[in-house]
């Protein structure tokens, strides 16, 4: 496959993009040197798909901000697949949501953690909750519900939050769902055989990718069976030691835009002499239309945005 202005690849990558820790800093900053990697990497042909878990509100808004319209996106650690859609009336349009009913596992966190913080993920958008838990720790809006509601349908995902609550890890994981460790005071639980590995195989056999041809790059214990499907599993250098051990190659940390390094690393440029070489604006050229506005609104916006300093 080749594309204009000398930049061109064998053959497009699917490339798994976790969020959080990989792409956008603890203050909400994304560099621009992971903008301007993107944008090469998108238009070269590569199949960027981001791998969060986020739900829906919080995949879209870092969709956005990277002026990512089109293409496969994955969120709750694989229970929800989104496609990217600017002709669709909210940008979006469901490709697959993989539900389970959450009753049993829900019932034995209680029993073990009384005062578990119970988040249930509603595929549309939002959560019902058994107590608020608190600002900025859910994206989206939580509604206040009764544990017998919280139980009562199925979900892509729920979140479970208690001091020391990842001391329960396999006798939740023994009600038979995938439960994810998000730090010592966090679980994430998706269905039966469900996280971003099985749903991004899953995608990579949808658009016809090579298993080869795949790369992963996050930070998280949930990234951790992504780096090891994948082709080329790469951790950030700031991750765990689990995480690094995971993955075939350790990059920079998000400090040193690591993300950003593997990135150019999958667009070859063809060097003809300093007039042929691409630059910031060709680049931007061989975007779509549509593509190329969102990433105007987004380089205004970040001349107003905190420095990553602050």
């Amino acid at each position: 496959m080749t594309t204009p202005d000398n930049v061109h690849i064998a053959s497009p990558r699917l490339i798994a993009l976790d969020i959080d820790g990989t792409l956008l800093h603890a203050n909400g900053h994304i560099s621009d040197v992971v903008h301007e990697a993107i944008d090469q990497a998108q238009a070269a042909g590569h199949h960027l798909v981001l791998a969060t878990g986020r739900g829906l509100d919080g995949l879209l808004s870092i969709a956005e901000r990277l002026a990512l319209i089109n293409g496969f996106a994955v969120g709750a650690n694989g229970g929800l697949t989104i496609r990217l859609d600017p002709a669709a009336p909210d940008g979006y349009r469901f490709a697959n949501a993989r539900m389970f009913d959450p009753a049993t596992v829900i019932h034995a966190a209680v029993s073990l953690v009384p005062d578990v913080l119970v988040g249930v993920e509603e595929l549309v958008r939002g959560w019902k909750v058994n107590r608020n838990f608190g600002p900025k720790r859910l994206n989206g809006e939580q509604k206040q519900a009764a544990m017998v509601d919280l139980s009562a349908g199925p979900s892509c995902r729920v979140a479970l939050s208690a001091p020391g609550i990842q001391q329960h890890l396999e006798a939740l994981r023994a009600t038979g769902v995938t439960v994810t460790p998000a730090g010592p005071d966090w679980l994430d639980v998706t269905g039966p055989g469900v996280s971003k590995a099985t749903t991004l195989e899953r995608l990579r056999t949808k658009l016809g990718v090579a298993i080869e041809h795949t790369v992963a790059i996050g930070d998280g214990p949930n990234d951790i069976e992504a780096l090891t499907w994948a082709g080329r599993g790469v951790a950030m250098g700031h991750a765990a030691e689990a995480v690094r051990e995971a993955a075939d190659e350790v990059t920079g940390t998000i400090d040193e835009d690591g993300a950003a390094t593997v990135l150019t690393s999958l667009v070859r440029q063809r060097v003809e002499g300093p007039a042929d070489q691409p630059t910031e604006r060709s680049a931007r050229q061989r975007l779509d239309p549509g593509r190329r506005r969102l990433v105007a609104r987004r380089d205004q916006a970040s001349q107003r945005e905190i420095p990553r300093s602050a």
